[in-house]
């Protein structure tokens, strides 16, 4: 078990067993120690739609019934709608996913009272793990506030908009195995789309928003031609990663939709990782702190500007999942603080933005004049082998210049999350192994389309190469 960029991780088969158990009663007993909670506390459960979860949730409730908590089960929804019922109960949550990798892996994301987790308490709560415990069954029957969970988070989105502010807009919804399917469709219609749903699947589909498969990019290209529609919109498995496909079905940067947020938000502040689009200094009025990789870090970031005073806080990440860490008034409403990814605010965003402007989706993208950036990542790649190369390039600049002489010299480098480095020409490539997965990561940004694919397969092909000649070809 690791905790990645987002929550635990894990097989699939491992989780089923003790294991999850043991990291949920590690929860519990930090929630415990640290007087975050007592004996006879709510604390709430949801679940994906992953074969394995039903099984992982059964264990993590058992476990945290043995310990005197009161599991209330929130049934299968959207991670953002879960950790809003939990700020307003005060309760502390968990959510079984593995959000947007494959159906054989899984994991756990953990919600205090006051919202996720930090690495602090990921530390605590793996020492404690490692100490083990007994979980045994429960006949204890959690209470069920599915329907008081989901009503939130959907009179939270329903707000956002003025009425009718989508009619004429013909979507598409990508409903796949998404617990975000059926509240997305009903949130659109709402609004006065004409809303039609796509590829609803009973088959668990890993959709990672930040590298959005050839088969799934061609899926939506058909979608868009057959049924003329304006858009496309999705989420990954857990509801708080965008994806939003223009009128060609052709994929919008999760930053770009992040970017278009902000603007959405009239955000002072926005909180990004380096790995978002470096043109996003230059396209908003806001100021841009940039931070590691994961949703801890954009957090912790976002709460430390709150801390010194300012104002309209946000965040995001490049896979387009939106944190708020202030109020934000949006049509004469207040619009809460909600400081974990949600897939609802950046679609709705860009589809207001639509609307309003009338103009096709690709020309509003265009019109951001951001640098193109490309992404997409070797998959099955031994973590042992990706840690092999991070310190390889690391460890001297012979060893970096010699690994990227094929592609071209180097002008500076960054080391805030893998290894990002502008080469002298103004492209950029930016290497690094996934907190959530065995996987190599590759970023890239360049002039235009044809130079940053060309520079991405380079990349990849470098990482791939090294890898053979290193002892990781079994697992390529």
């Amino acid at each position: 078990m690791k905790f990645g960029t987002s929550g635990l991780r894990g097989l699939s088969v491992d989780l089923e067993g003790p294991v999850s158990g043991t990291y949920a009663a590690a929860f519990g007993r930090y929630l415990l120690e640290s007087k975050q909670a007592k004996q006879g506390s709510e604390i709430l459960l949801a679940k994906d739609f992953r074969p394995s979860s039903p099984a992982i949730a059964s264990n993590c409730s058992a476990a945290l019934s043995q310990l005197g908590f009161r599991v209330v089960d929130c049934g299968e929804l959207p991670t953002p709608a879960l950790a809003l019922y939990g700020l307003k109960r005060g309760a502390a949550s968990l959510m079984v996913t593995g959000s947007h990798i494959p159906a054989d892996r899984n994991g756990i994301k953990f919600y205090r009272p006051d919202g996720e987790i930090d690495k602090q308490d990921e530390q605590a709560i793996s020492a404690l793990a490692a100490k083990g415990s007994e979980v045994g069954p429960t006949s204890h029957a959690p209470a069920d506030h599915s329907r008081e969970c989901l009503t939130l988070f959907r009179d939270r989105n329903i707000a956002l908009l003025l009425q009718n502010a989508l009619e004429g807009l013909r979507i598409g919804v990508y409903q796949h195995s998404t617990v975000a399917r059926d509240l997305l469709v009903d949130v659109l219609r709402f609004y006065g789309a004409d809303v039609m749903s796509l590829g609803r699947s009973q088959t668990f589909i890993p959709v990672d928003t930040e590298a959005v498969s050839a088969d799934t990019i061609n899926a939506l290209r058909q979608w868009s031609a057959e049924f003329e529609l304006d858009a496309i919109v999705s989420a990954d498995g857990d509801g708080d990663r965008p994806l939003v496909a223009d009128e060609a079905g052709i994929p919008l940067r999760g930053d770009l939709l992040g970017l278009i947020a902000a603007n959405f938000l009239r955000a002072d502040v926005v909180v990004t990782p380096v790995t978002s689009n470096s043109g996003i200094e230059a396209a908003g009025s806001f100021a841009v702190t940039r931070t590691r990789v994961g949703s801890p870090y954009v957090i912790a970031a976002m709460q430390e500007a709150v801390a010194a005073g300012r104002h309209g806080v946000m965040g995001f990440e490049a896979n387009g999942g939106v944190l708020t860490a202030s109020d934000f008034q949006v049509n004469g409403q207040v619009f809460r603080a909600l400081p974990t990814r949600d897939c609802f605010l950046p679609i709705l965003a860009v589809l207001a933005l639509r609307a309003e402007s009338g103009l096709p989706l690709s020309k509003i993208a265009a019109q951001f004049e951001l640098p193109i950036a490309a992404s997409d990542r070797l998959e099955n790649f031994p973590t042992e082998t990706s840690a092999a190369l991070m310190a390889h390039l690391r460890a001297d600049r012979g060893n970096l210049e010699s690994f990227l002489e094929p592609i071209g010299p180097i002008k500076e480098t960054s080391d805030i999350d893998g290894l990002r480095v502008a080469l002298v020409d103004g492209r950029i490539i930016h290497f690094r192994p996934s907190g959530n997965a065995p996987e190599m990561r590759c970023y890239v940004e360049a002039k235009d389309a044809s130079a940053a694919d060309a520079l991405l397969r380079a990349g990849l092909e470098r990482i791939g190469q090294w890898a053979h000649e290193h002892g990781g070809a079994d697992a390529l």
